[in-house]
C-alpha cells in the first residue's frame, strides 16, 4: 500500500510539521484514518490528499465591504479529504458521523429547500466553476476537519476551499488561480448556501500565509503576502461563549452606517471618499447620522493605516510595532466601531473576555476576532509564557474553547 510507506516518510513528518505545526501528529493519524475509510468503501486506495486551512483575521476589523484593507492568516488547523476521481458526474462526499453529501454536476440549479447545506456549496461552486468556462467532474471525498464550527476561525471556507481545491487539481491541472478558488467559493456561500459574506474568509485560506488584502477593487483585490517572522509569538483564538442568532440586525447595521456617512460625502461606499474629506467635513455631518455612523467611519480611516502599519511591521521584523497597531485595532473596535456587544443583549462576554485576559503574563496582544457582537477574540502570547497562558486560558474559558494555533504558510492544496 503505497500511502502507508508515505506515511512513515521522514519527508511526510516534515510537511504536517509545516502544515500542522504542533498539532501534526494528530493530523498524521487522520491521514491514515482517512485512507482506510476511503479503501473500505471504494475497494481502493485514494488518489490524493487535499486540505485547507482554518483562517484568522489579524487586523482590518469590519474593513473589506466598505472597499477597506484586511490583515489576515492561514492557520495550522484544517479540512482534509482522501479523494478519488468518478467517471459518472457524481460527487460523494463522506465525513465519519454525518450522512453522505450527494451532488451531480448535471443537475445545478439552485433549490430553496438546499439553502444552508453542503449540497448548496458544492452545486454554488460547481456553477461558478461551469460558469466560468473552468472543468468540473465527479470525485468521492473521504473528510475530517480540525477546524472546530462556531470558533470564528472559518470552518465553512475550509470546506468551500476544499472543494474548489480538489476541482482545480482532478479537471483543471491546478491551473485555476488562488482568487478565482476564493470568489468560487464566496459566491456558493451567498448564492447558493444563502449566506452574504465577503471575501476575506475564502481569500485568506486560498492564499495561506500572511497577506495583507486590499478590496478597493471587488472584482480584483490586491494581494501582498507578508514574510512572517515572530516565532516567538503563540496565537490563540478563544470561545467567549454566546451565540450569533439575531444579531443579523447588528451585523447589517455596521456596513449600512459606513454607507450612510460615505452617501452624505458623494461616494457609496466608504473608499469612495478620500479620508481628508471625512475628517474635514466630519463636524457637518453631525445631526445628518449617529454619532455611532461617525465613530464606525472613523474607524474604518483609521483601521486601513492600522492594517499598512501591521503589514510593514511584520515585514521589517518589527514586533513591537505590529502588537500596538493589533492591539490599537483592538481598542477601536471597542469603543468607535462599537461590535463587542449587542446592544439588544445584556450580555457583554467579548468584552469580558478581553478584561480577563488582562494581568495574564505572556499576553501582549487581543482584540475581539471577526464579526464581535458575540464570538471569539484574538490573543497574542509570547512563547516562553505560553503554556502557562493556556492553562490559564483553559480554567477562565473552558477546555473546549481555548485553540492554539500558528501561522500555515500553505495555502488550500494537493498535499499528496
Amino acid at each position: 500500500m503505497a500511502f502507508d510507506k508515505i506515511f512513515e516518510s521522514n519527508e511526510f513528518d516534515r510537511l504536517c510539521h509545516t502544515l500542522y505545526g504542533d498539532f501534526s501528529h494528530k493530523r498524521k493519524v487522520a491521514y491514515k484514518a482517512l485512507s482506510d475509510m476511503h479503501e473500505k468503501a471504494q475497494g481502493k486506495e485514494p488518489e490524493a490528499f487535499y486540505s485547507a486551512s482554518g483562517r484568522i483575521e489579524i487586523v482590518g476589523n469590519h474593513t473589506d465591504h466598505n472597499g477597506g484593507k484586511v490583515l489576515c492568516s492561514a492557520v495550522t488547523i484544517d479540512t482534509l479529504g482522501a479523494v478519488s476521481r468518478r467517471d459518472d458526474g457524481l460527487i460523494l462526499v463522506k465525513s465519519k458521523g454525518y450522512p453522505i453529501i450527494k451532488v451531480s454536476v448535471n443537475d445545478l440549479d439552485f433549490k430553496i429547500h438546499e439553502i444552508g447545506s453542503s449540497q448548496a456549496i458544492i452545486k454554488g461552486i460547481l456553477a461558478y466553476f461551469k460558469g466560468a468556462g473552468a472543468k468540473i467532474g465527479g470525485f468521492n471525498a473521504y473528510t475530517s476537519s480540525s477546524v472546530p464550527k462556531g470558533s470564528g476561525v472559518s470552518s465553512s471556507s475550509a470546506f468551500e476551499l476544499l472543494i474548489a481545491e480538489i476541482l482545480n487539481d482532478l479537471y483543471n491541472d491546478g491551473s485555476l488561480d488562488k482568487i478565482f478558488k476564493a470568489k468560487a467559493s464566496q459566491y456558493a456561500e451567498c448564492a447558493y448556501f444563502g449566506k452574504p459574506c465577503g471575501l476575506m474568509d475564502q481569500s485568506a485560506i486560498s492564499l495561506g500565509g500572511v497577506n495583507m488584502i486590499d478590496f478597493k477593487s471587488f472584482e480584483n483585490p490586491i494581494v501582498s503576502k507578508a514574510e512572517w517572522k515572530f516565532d516567538d509569538l503563540d496565537i490563540y483564538v478563544i470561545a467567549t461563549g454566546g451565540d450569533h442568532c439575531d444579531l443579523t440586525d447588528d451585523y447589517a447595521s455596521i456596513p449600512n452606517e459606513m454607507r450612510q456617512v460615505a452617501d452624505l460625502l458623494g461616494g457609496k461606499i466608504l473608499v469612495d471618499v478620500p479620508s481628508e474629506k471625512f475628517f474635514k467635513e466630519k463636524e457637518n455631518l453631525k445631526g445628518r447620522v449617529s454619532e455611532r455612523a461617525l465613530l464606525r467611519a472613523e474607524h474604518f480611516y483609521e483601521e486601513n493605516i492600522r492594517v499598512d502599519r501591521a503589514y510593514n511591521a511584520i515585514n521589517n521584523g518589527d514586533e513591537k510595532g505590529f502588537l500596538d497597531a493589533v492591539n490599537e485595532s483592538g481598542l477601536s473596535s471597542r469603543f468607535k466601531l462599537q461590535n463587542l456587544y449587542s446592544p439588544k443583549s445584556k450580555s457583554h462576554l467579548i468584552e469580558e473576555a478581553l478584561d480577563k485576559t488582562d494581568g495574564i503574563e505572556g499576553v501582549v496582544a487581543k482584540r475581539v476576532h471577526g464579526g464581535g457582537f458575540a464570538g471569539t477574540i484574538l490573543v497574542f502570547v509570547k512563547k516562553d509564557s505560553s503554556n502557562d497562558a493556556n492553562e490559564q486560558f483553559k480554567c477562565l474559558f473552558g477546555e473546549n474553547n481555548v485553540f492554539k494555533l500558528s501561522v500555515r504558510p500553505c495555502g488550500a492544496m494537493r498535499v499528496l
